[in-house]
């Protein structure tokens, strides 16, 4: 009894948990590595403890969250052979040398360095000391370009020949592959996206403890440099976002015509919808409120020009891939979440700009002013969830918008599913992750929690030398 589920639907659900959850932590990592680099650099050039102290207490967070990213990662690596096996023999030619290379290099960069580091506070010089963070947090952004070259070639197949008797692709020019222009479009905007969410994470959490007033200069300092961090990210993300949607529009119309809600084309000048109704069953719009020549300029930087719709699009698509894939062939994309996946995406940047702005004004030095803002605070809190909820939203773009295919105009998604497993052993597996990700994700709720209960006191306590044992105390006591 398969109670009505498919086996490509529930392998679909399990990569896309499996990823989203993933990607909470990747990013995070990423930036928070960042900050807590900066800190100790700072630490380092003004001879300030304090900022010793603040790399201290912040790596704690960045440790839980790199050890919770690093086991979701093998989880998601296993599924390619588990449930995706024909897409591993489609690709793995391609798609293992970055993921090789990744692994081999950039990992053990991370791994190596984030040892010495956690446990070499008291046996190196502070240069030295300072040194590993960075290369730690150098580390992070390799990888993740590697893991986003593979991507890339999911995008934006390049640097590759079909081997017509065995029917995979192989590659031959590994340059072009990382050449790759969707790569080059994709990682600068993950890797800002990855600092806001360090940074905010940060600044949140810094503001939930200056509610409760203890050990103020200690996280209104915490604040000033993510918020610095923050805002300087936060203008990356929307440059990096404008170039990159003005990409898409070139290369992958149809995901760009969803996430503007276009069924027909718009015409010149081209409005922009800020909410619409959408048919997605009749592929058209029942309603919409919108802003003139906004589309135009976010297309084209002009006030004129026309966007092809999705029902133009989807006729193109069948006019191209028909001979290859048959003409019962789906070639719209789900509409309705890339629609307000972007529109996500697009106000939290704008809203992490602002509140980054807002929250340098307040904590201005000789000012106590963001200390009896509550209302900010509070705000500034409640931001350490939202660049999850962005991180979240452009992923799904980003993959969502590939539909149907898992390779670009290569191999559908359908034809990519593990062709011997079945819907009991799926519906288990889901059930098992599921639980999994949720129990990972409750303890590092818990133990990031706790460490900021108890706060940095340890630290400020100790002496300059006192030996430092990252897992001694706080998040990692079960006292």
């Amino acid at each position: 009894m398969n109670l009505g589920l498919s086996i490509l639907s529930l392998a679909r659900f399990q990569f896309a948990m499996t990823t989203v959850f993933h990607f909470f932590f990747v990013p995070l990592s990423i930036g928070l590595a960042l900050v807590v680099a900066i800190m100790e650099t700072v630490y380092v050039v003004k001879k300030d403890i304090m900022y010793k102290h603040m790399a201290q207490f912040w790596g704690r967070i960045f440790l839980l969250s790199f050890a919770v990213g690093v086991v979701t990662g093998i989880i998601q690596e296993f599924q390619f052979g588990m449930n995706w096996s024909d897409y591993s023999r489609f690709m793995g030619d391609i798609f293992g040398a970055p993921l090789a290379i990744e692994a081999l290099v950039a990992f053990f960069m991370e791994s190596t360095f984030i040892g010495l580091w956690m446990f070499g506070w008291d046996r190196f010089n502070a240069k030295l000391h300072c040194a590993f963070i960075w290369l730690t947090s150098i580390g992070t952004m390799i990888s993740a370009m590697w893991i986003l070259a593979a991507n890339s070639f999911m995008q934006n197949p390049v640097g590759f020949m079909i081997n017509t008797k065995t029917g995979r692709a192989q590659m031959t020019s590994f340059a072009a592959v990382v050449k790759n222009e969707q790569l080059w479009y994709e990682l600068p905007h993950v890797l800002f996206g990855a600092f806001v969410t360090g940074s905010f994470v940060v600044a949140g959490m810094a503001a939930f403890a200056l509610l409760k007033k203890k050990n103020v200069t200690f996280f209104r300092k915490s604040i000033k440099v993510s918020l610095i961090v923050g805002l300087v990210a936060s203008i990356g993300v929307i440059g990096m976002g404008d170039l990159q949607t003005r990409y898409i529009i070139k290369e992958q119309p149809m995901k760009f015509a969803a996430t503007e809600g276009l069924y027909k084309d718009s015409g010149s000048p081209a409005p922009c919808a800020v909410i619409e109704g959408m048919d997605t069953k009749n592929h058209k719009a029942n309603w919409s409120i919108e802003i003139p020549y906004v589309l135009d300029i976010l297309s084209y930087h002009k006030l004129s020009g026309n966007v092809k719709g999705q029902n133009t699009l989807n006729k193109e698509l069948h006019a191209k891939y028909d001979k290859k894939f048959g003409k019962d062939m789906n070639y719209y994309v789900p509409t309705k979440t890339l629609f307000w996946s972007f529109r996500v995406m697009t106000v939290a940047g704008g809203l992490f700009a602002l509140i980054a702005i807002i929250g340098l004004y307040f904590n201005r030095a000789k000012s106590t002013l963001i200390e009896r803002q509550r209302w900010f605070l509070w705000v500034l809190g409640i931001c350490t969830f939202l660049p999850f909820a962005a991180n979240t939203a452009g992923w799904l773009i980003t993959e969502l918008g590939r539909y149907p295919w898992v390779v670009y105009g290569l191999l559908t998604i359908a034809d990519a599913v593990s062709p011997n497993v079945s819907v009991a052993s799926l519906l288990i597996s889901n059930i098992v992750y599921f639980c999994l990700f949720s129990g990972l994700g409750i303890v590092m709720i818990v133990l990031s929690r706790r460490a900021l209960h108890q706060g940095p006191d340890d630290l400020l306590q100790a002496s300059d030398d006192a030996p430092y044992d990252p897992y001694g105390k706080e998040a990692f006591s079960h006292e």
